[in-house]
C-alpha cells in the first residue's frame, strides 16, 4: 500500500522525439482534420439548402455527417495542439471527456446506421408504403432515439470507468485516451464491471448487427427480382453508399476491439488508431459525393451560388464606388463653377 499512487493526469505517447517530426505530424493531422471537416460540412449544407434532398434518406445522412464531425473532433484537435506545443499530458477530466464523447459518437453512429438500413429496406422492399411508414415524425424519433441511445451507452461506460481512482502507470501508448489503455490502469472492480457491461451491451449490438445483415439480405433479394437492368442499378445505387459506410464502420470497430495493445510498435499504434478514428469521418463524405449524383449536384449548385453571390456583391460594390466618385466629381465641378 506504500507504493500506491493515484493518477491525476495521463501522459500521451509521442510518435517522435524530434521536434521537426512532431510539427510534421501536427500539419499532417491538421490537413486530414480540415478535409474531413470541410467534406462533412459541405454535405450538411447541401442537404439543408437543397429542397430536393429533404427526404428521410438525406435527413439521416446529415445526422451522420454531424456525427463524423464530432467523432473526429474528439481526438485530432488535442493531438494537433499537443504536437505543436510539445505537450504530452492530459488531465483526468480531459481523458474522461475524450472517452465519453468518443463512445457517444461511435454508439450513436451505429444506431443511426441501423435506422438508415431500415429506411433503405422500406424504400426498396415496400416502396408503395414508404411514404406511410417513413413519415417525418418517425424519422425524427429514429434520429433522436439514436442520439439518446448513444448518450446512455456512453454515460454508463464512462461513469463506470471513472468512478474509482486509477493507479499504476499513467502512460497511454496512444495519441488520445483510448478505452483499452484506460482499462489497463483501472482497478480490478472497475475492470470486472466493465467486462459485464460490455458483455451485456454486446448482446444488443449483436441483435442490431443481425438486423443489418437481414435487412440488406432482403434488399438484395428484392433487387434481384427487378426485371430491368436499369431498375436494379438504380436500386443498388441508392443503398450501396450506406452499405460501404456500414462496412467501413464495422471493420474499423473490429480493428479497435480485437487489436493487441501490448505487442504493437508506436507506428502500428498510429496507423491502427487512424483506421478507426479518422478514416470513417474522412471517407464517408467522399463515398456519398462520389456514389450519389444528387448530393454531388446539390454541392455544385451551392458552391456556384456562393461564388456568383460573391461576384455579384463585388460588382455592386464597385458600381456603388464608381457612382459615388462620379457624384463627388460633379459636386466639385458645380462648386468650381459657382466660385
Amino acid at each position: 500500500m506504500g507504493n500506491f499512487s493515484i493518477i491525476t493526469e495521463f501522459l500521451l505517447m509521442e510518435f517522435s522525439s524530434t521536434r521537426e517530426l512532431q510539427v510534421l505530424h501536427a500539419v499532417l493531422f491538421l490537413l486530414i482534420y480540415l478535409a474531413a471537416l470541410l467534406g462533412n460540412l459541405l454535405t450538411c449544407a447541401a442537404i439543408i439548402t437543397d429542397p430536393h434532398l429533404h427526404c428521410p434518406m438525406y435527413f439521416f445522412l446529415s445526422n451522420l455527417s454531424l456525427l463524423d464531425i464530432g467523432n473526429i473532433s474528439v481526438t485530432l484537435p488535442k493531438f494537433i495542439v499537443n504536437s505543436l506545443c510539445g505537450v504530452q499530458s492530459l488531465s483526468l477530466l480531459g481523458c474522461a471527456a475524450q472517452v465519453f464523447f468518443f463512445l457517444f459518437f461511435a454508439a450513436t453512429e451505429f444506431a443511426l446506421l441501423v435506422a438508415m438500413s431500415y429506411d433503405r429496406f422500406v424504400a426498396i422492399c415496400q416502396p408503395l408504403h414508404y411514404g406511410i411508414i417513413m413519415t417525418p415524425p418517425r424519422c425524427l424519433w429514429a434520429a433522436a432515439g439514436s442520439w439518446l441511445s448513444g448518450l446512455f451507452y456512453s454515460a454508463v461506460h464512462t461513469g463506470n470507468m471513472f468512478r474509482l481512482p486509477f493507479s499504476g502507470s499513467n502512460v497511454i501508448h496512444q495519441f488520445f485516451c483510448d478505452v483499452p489503455h484506460v482499462l489497463k490502469v483501472s482497478t480490478f472492480d472497475v475492470f470486472n464491471t466493465e467486462f459485464i457491461l460490455i458483455a451485456a451491451s454486446s448482446c444488443l449490438l449483436l441483435f442490431c448487427f443481425v438486423f443489418l445483415i437481414a435487412s440488406y439480405a432482403r434488399i438484395f433479394s428484392s433487387v434481384l427480382k427487378i426485371p430491368s437492368v436499369e431498375g436494379r442499378y438504380k436500386a443498388i445505387s441508392t443503398c450501396s453508399p450506406q452499405l460501404m459506410i456500414i462496412m467501413l464502420f464495422l471493420s474499423s470497430s473490429m480493428i479497435a476491439v480485437f487489436r493487441n495493445t501490448s505487442d504493437t510498435s508506436p507506428i502500428q499504434n498510429l496507423l491502427i488508431a487512424m483506421a478507426y478514428t479518422t478514416l470513417p469521418s474522412l471517407l464517408n463524405p467522399l463515398i456519398y459525393s462520389l456514389r450519389n449524383q444528387k448530393v454531388t449536384a446539390a454541392m455544385g449548385k451551392m458552391i456556384k451560388r456562393m461564388f456568383f453571390l460573391k461576384k455579384e456583391t463585388f460588382i455592386l460594390e464597385n458600381l456603388k464606388t464608381l457612382k459615388n466618385m462620379y457624384l463627388a466629381c460633379q459636386m466639385c465641378k458645380v462648386t468650381h463653377e459657382v466660385a
